[in-house]
């Protein structure tokens, strides 16, 4: 059972609301809990789904590298919700699933290449405080992908990382999408450094 989130749950309601609801059922097949979280302010949520829906339609960056970046970041970060919800989006998307499961231990995956471990890592370097990303994996990025897909990478982890640490501000939980349409369990690694903790954390969130 999902915990409770720290702001109670509203009713979506209005026009809006209504549509809301029916997109999130047609694209996840339910209404989580944290649109009715952040419906206590829908001016913010609204100018928030605007964003994303912007977000979505850049592409510069290769669809499972910025999920491999979307899924490093919220692990760093500990964001269950964020973790479960890319890992079902990438297997509604048809993306790489088998490889999306193994995010939260790509250190110690052997499934990943070389470029897609320098983007998880370009995730976890800039989630750090301060920002831990290095001029030589900029670099190397810069060579492996170009300076366009290089600066929606950086905006995508920014993006993902505020959205993740409003969630767990907000005790906002995974709802084990992924887990609805039969995806097996996210990987799980051994702790060793504090992200590595964090991402343990989200993928227990995930499995429930």
């Amino acid at each position: 059972m999902v915990s409770e989130a720290r702001v109670p749950a509203v009713e979506i309601t209005g026009v809006y609301g209504a549509l809301v609801r029916t997109m999130s059922r047609r694209m996840l097949g339910q209404v989580p809990d944290s649109l009715g979280v952040m419906w206590n302010n829908p001016a913010v949520f609204k100018d928030l789904m605007a964003l994303g829906r912007r977000a979505e339609k850049w592409d510069r960056l290769d669809p499972n590298l910025a999920t491999f970046a979307h899924m490093a970041t919220a692990a760093t970060v500990g964001c269950g919700f964020c973790l479960d919800l890319q890992y079902f989006l990438a297997h509604d998307k048809g993306l790489d699933e088998a490889r999306a499961r193994e995010v939260p231990r790509w250190r110690e995956s052997d499934v990943f290449t070389p470029t897609e471990r320098r983007v998880m890592e370009y995730a976890e370097a800039m989630c750090q405080t301060p920002p831990a990303v290095s001029d030589e994996l900029s670099d190397a990025l810069l060579s492996d992908i170009g300076p366009s897909a290089l600066v929606e990478l950086a905006a995508k982890v920014g993006f993902m990382n505020a959205t993740a640490r409003a969630n767990v501000a907000l005790g906002i939980r995974s709802q084990e999408l992924a887990a609805s349409c039969g995806l097996p369990p996210l990987a799980r690694r051994s702790p060793a450094r504090p992200s590595d903790a964090a991402a343990d954390t989200a993928a227990a969130a995930v499995a429930g």
